[in-house]
């Protein structure tokens, strides 16, 4: 009784738990006993309280779920359906139903199984599809600013950095211990408050700091196992078209026939000759000639005419030559025999004789030609410079023979021959030794007037006379071009300085001005004086005008 009131006294005094607290032993132990036969004949229907009238109140087992999900409001771990609950795992591997953000079945987390987040991976018909081009101010196509540049590469030099000092201190005999990172100060707020629970505090400050690793230490785990690779890239996707309804047609293509034996009949079936071709798949082949066939029988026939022709050609060919030798060979033998007839009688004929005098004028032309060519040889052997000089001098026209003023041709007589322009010329010591001032180079001119060389191209005095004949004076002296009739009052005997001049006899030729003023005095009168006036005046003016003609003839 003490030991009832000590107890009742002291749950009293102490204060009200701010946290309900729960264990899962306890639980467990709850479920045993609820698992127990129950031997009541009505049986209560377990439910959740109603949304309000939670307070205090767990979800231990799956019938206080219902059919739904966990309760958000309950600061509780639930395990609706026993999902998530260790122990329970299930060795299916089946993916949880997600839905985008239009709420449709997120089919390509199947593709996605096994891949990393950030893996690209294309499993709808969107994805085909081309992007779209993006304006020139897109910001996904700007450049990145400086900072940004900067940072990026400080952080790509730090990772170069770690991952080449990890080579290096691999690499080396001695290593040095690793440098330690900075301590961390975390501060930490437990979840169970109170005197009992934590020395009475709220929060706590955690510092901290990376355990120092042994430089020379083994590993500790096994660093050569093979590890598996990765799954490969995700499979292409497949495009379905739409299904659409089969005909009757396509039914009747897709029929397999029954397979039948051509050797075995163990039932002794009586099989139709339609079913067993059928089955023999004659009728579904279809037997397409080619067109080549064709074109090769015809190019064969034609290859075989052509041969036949050409054959059929050089056999007559060969005949023809055959019959030109047999005649050639007759006519031989005719000529031998006529021969033999005509040397048998003595006589010749006069192609015999025309023949030898053609030999006997090509031998004596041959023999003259072999005694120039020993002259010839005799000469070259003799002098050659002497014989290239009179061979040349031979070929000469008479035209450069005279330019280059070389002595004529003369028949050669006992005396000397000497050059006449040798003579009469004051040419030897005297020459050349004149005063200094006197500029006397050329003291002769270079031809003279009385040379050959200054008429060889100065035309005959009677040169046009062996043109146009004798009568050259009468053709000057013609008057053919002459004009029979001149004008009148033409003066031959005036002669004219300068260009022809005209005088002016009036200042209004063409009586313009006295027109305009019989116009003006006509205006007020009537009609018909008018028109009289008007062809008075034209007649007027008609005179006027033969008369300046008359006097610009005259």
């Amino acid at each position: 009784m003490a030991s009832h009131i000590n107890k009742m006294s002291l749950t009293s005094l102490l204060p009200a738990p701010s946290q309900v607290v729960w264990d899962r032993e306890d639980e467990a132990r709850e479920q045993k006993l609820r698992q127990r036969p129950v031997s009541a004949l009505v049986k209560a229907v377990v439910t959740a309280p109603p949304y309000g009238q939670r307070k205090g109140w767990v979800p231990r087992i799956p019938e206080d779920f219902g059919d739904g999900g966990a309760f958000p409001e309950i600061q509780v771990a639930q395990y609706p359906l026993g999902m998530g609950m260790k122990g329970k795992e299930s060795s299916s591997n089946a993916l949880a139903v997600q839905l985008d953000a239009q709420g449709k079945v997120k089919y390509d987390m199947i593709a996605r199984q096994g891949h990393a987040k950030d893996k690209v991976v294309y499993s709808k018909l969107s994805d085909l599809l081309p992007s779209e081009i993006a304006s020139e101010n897109d910001p996904s196509l700007q450049r990145p600013d400086e900072e940004e540049i900067a940072e990026i590469t400080e952080r790509t030099r730090k990772a170069l950095e770690k991952i080449t000092q990890s080579k290096i201190a691999a690499a080396m005999p001695v290593r040095c211990a690793e440098k330690l990172g900075p301590a961390q100060y975390i501060r930490y707020t437990p979840s169970q408050q109170g005197q009992s629970f934590n020395s009475g505090a709220k929060q706590r400050v955690i510092r901290m700091v990376e355990a120092q690793v042994d430089p020379i230490e083994p590993p500790k785990f096994k660093i050569n196992k093979k590890i598996p690779r990765g799954p490969p890239s995700p499979p292409a996707p497949v495009m379905h078209s739409p299904t659409r309804k089969v005909t009757v047609k396509e039914q009747k293509e897709w029929k397999i026939p029954p397979c039948i034996s051509n050797w075995k009949n163990a039932k002794g079936y009586t099989i139709p000759l339609d079913k067993r071709l059928a089955a023999d798949g004659r009728g579904l082949q279809q037997v397409h000639i080619n067109e080549n066939f064709a074109k090769l029988a015809e190019a064969l026939y034609i290859a075989d005419r052509k041969a036949r022709e050409a054959v059929e050609a050089r056999a007559q060919l060969e005949k023809k030559l055959a019959q030109k030798d047999k005649e050639k060979k007759e006519d031989h033998l005719r000529q031998l025999a006529q021969k033999a007839r005509e040397e048998r009688a003595g006589l010749k004929s006069a192609a015999a004789l025309d023949k030898a005098e053609e030999l006997r004028e090509r031998d004596q032309l041959r023999n003259e030609r072999h005694k120039d060519r020993a002259r010839e040889r005799n000469l070259a052997r003799a002098a050659p410079d002497k014989r290239s000089r009179l061979q040349r001098e031979r070929e000469r026209d008479i035209s450069e023979q005279i330019a280059l003023g070389m002595p004529a041709k003369s028949v050669s007589t006992g005396d000397a021959q000497f050059d006449q322009r040798l003579f009469n010329t004051s040419k030897g010591m005297d020459s050349g030794y004149g005063h200094d001032d006197e500029y006397n180079i050329y003291d002769k001119p270079w031809r003279d007037s009385n040379s050959l060389g200054s008429h060889i191209y100065r035309p005959g005095k009677n040169i046009d006379k062996d043109n146009y004949g004798d009568d050259l004076e009468k053709l000057v002296k013609t008057n053919r071009f002459v004009p029979d009739k001149e004008f009148s009052g033409t003066d031959r005997s005036a002669t004219r300085s300068g260009p022809v001049q005209f005088e002016k006899d009036e200042e209004d030729p063409f009586g313009l001005d006295q027109f305009l003023k019989q116009a003006k005095r006509a205006s007020g009168t009537a009609a018909s004086a008018g028109a009289t006036s008007s062809s008075s005046s034209k007649r007027k003016d008609e005179k006027e005008h033969r008369r300046d003609d008359k006097r610009k003839r005259h």
